[in-house]
């Protein structure tokens, strides 16, 4: 991906008790368990549903 900004995103917490749209957007940022990484293109989408999840999630690469 040469020239596009990403950012690297893991997972830190659980969905287990929290709201379903919550998971949904974990799930939309391709986390599905504790620990798992992405590295996922900087747009104002993604950064949108990382703000939503940001107790759950630590980001890198910013």
């Amino acid at each position: 991906m040469e020239g596009r900004k990403t950012v690297t995103v893991t997972q830190t917490g659980s969905p287990i008790g929290r709201r379903a749209d919550q998971e949904a957007t974990l799930k939309g940022l391709g986390l599905n368990k504790r620990h798992r990484q992405r590295t996922l293109e900087d747009t104002p989408s993604v950064r949108g549903m990382i703000r939503k999840v940001q107790h759950l999630v630590r980001v890198e690469g910013e």
